[in-house]
């Protein structure tokens, strides 16, 4: 293990130092540690890296809000290190990080392996909700339940020290950065870009995963070009640790036979990787890509206040309102819907003079000096999401009461304590 400086992240290497180098991602509330039982087979013909989340596993609490900042960091690392092509096999939030990878930096990637990926991860909302979670009780409710996510009900049974090490992992993880996990999660979308993913896949997911199962795995494998699919039976989310010895062999016949040498662009290509004797394969010819021709430069318009207002009301009250609002417009209701997205949200909200969280105090006051108790409760989930905790709703809320009144005030507490209770109460 190695120190790590600002914006790179911590990791160890094993295995033979002139052989090609693997990369394997983990995925949210896990370690490195979850590649354990793939290090020995692994390692007699690569040069296995692995890296832990920032805050995972005793690392720096660095939040990454994007999965593009952890690829960022991820590529920073290697730099570091004198890493420049490799294989990657990441899992959940660790193979998010491989597809940014093979969109983003194409050049770096030998051959790729998702296991228990998705193209997105459920709905925006659902991660931020699991955000507020932990930001309101601390990550213990999510640390009791992960072992259902990962496992399936037999494997936890008759495995209890390894479900105790999955409850501690999440456990110990640094709550700021989970949460900062989950904004990645749910800003990550790239279902319309899979056709840009140029590397041989291997899709890995477990018959029983219910996170993101085999539907998942298949979108993948539809929308990449080259890409296929395994099922491994028997498992559920967590398949490297449920069924290591299945994913090894599914890692070790993709990694040995796919693996890619640079491709041409008329440019300096990258060195290759040292090619181990175990898996040297004779090279893939890759099309060498057009180069389209140069197109006129137009003059830059003004800024679509409406496209970036619909970004920022849903980061704020989430999917599921906004939906409800565009889908109930008709022609009556449709231009104020449109006034309302580019002019509060696109023009206000965006602005960059305040943070959201200040914005929020200020809606919070406002919304209970008028009486707009239903959208003052809807201003309460918004304050979750934007970084309030209920402890902070209440002072802006008794604070309001000296300047708004009493009256306005006790009805604002009735709302507020209703949505924080149905906002931060775990799920059993």
């Amino acid at each position: 293990m190695s120190e790590t400086p600002p914006n790179t992240l911590q990791y160890r290497f094993d295995g033979p130092e002139d052989a090609p180098v693997l990369i394997l991602g983990p995925s949210l509330g896990t370690t490195w540690h979850m590649w354990d039982r793939q290090i020995p087979e692994l390692t007699k013909q690569w040069r296995v890296f692995r890296f832990d989340l920032p805050g995972h596993g005793g690392a720096p609490a660095r939040p990454a809000p994007s999965v593009g900042e952890l690829a960022a960091r991820l590529l920073a690392t290697l730099e570091a290190v004198g890493v420049q092509r490799f294989g990657y096999a990441g899992c959940a939030l660790g193979g998010a990080v491989g597809i940014e990878l093979a969109l983003r930096h194409p050049e770096r990637l030998a051959s790729l392996a998702l296991v228990a990926a998705s193209p997105r991860f459920g709905t925006a909302d659902e991660f931020r909700q699991r955000g507020v979670i932990v930001r309101t009780n601390g990550l213990d409710p999510i640390a009791r339940t992960s072992p259902d996510r990962w496992f399936t009900g037999g494997f936890a049974a008759a495995q209890p020290a390894i479900t105790e090490w999955a409850v501690q992992m999440v456990r110990t993880t640094d709550p700021g950065c989970y949460i900062a996990a989950c904004e990645a999660l749910a800003g990550f979308d790239v279902r319309h870009e899979l056709g840009r993913v140029g590397v041989p896949t291997l899709v890995l997911v477990g018959s029983d995963d219910q996170v993101t199962g085999p539907a998942e795995a298949r979108t993948l494998v539809a929308g990449i070009p080259d890409a296929r699919l395994a099922v491994v039976p028997g498992a559920s989310h967590l398949v490297p640790v449920e069924q290591p010895g299945a994913v090894t062999d599914l890692l070790v016949r993709h990694f040995s036979t796919a693996w890619q040498q640079p491709y041409e662009t008329g440019q300096t290509a990258l060195p290759a990787a040292p090619v181990h004797p175990a898996v040297a394969a004779p090279p893939q010819a890759v099309p060498v890509a057009e180069i389209a021709p140069a197109v006129p430069a137009q003059p830059l318009g003004p800024p679509d206040r409406y496209q970036s207002g619909l970004k920022v009301r849903r980061e704020v009250l989430g999917d599921a309102h906004v939906d409800q609002e565009l889908a109930e417009a008709d022609e009556f209701s449709g231009d104020f819907q449109e006034f309302m997205t580019r002019y509060a949200w696109g023009e206000i909200w965006d602005r960059p003079g305040l943070d959201r969280r200040t914005r929020s105090c200020i809606a919070l006051t406002a919304l209970t000096a008028g009486g707009h108790l239903e959208d003052l409760a809807l201003h309460v989930r918004a304050a979750l999401r934007n970084g309030l905790t209920p402890h902070e709703i209440r002072e802006v809320l008794l604070q309001a009461a000296v300047y708004c009144g009493v009256p306005a005030a006790s009805k604002a507490f009735r709302v507020a304590q209703q949505v924080v209770r149905e906002e931060t109460t775990p799920a059993e």
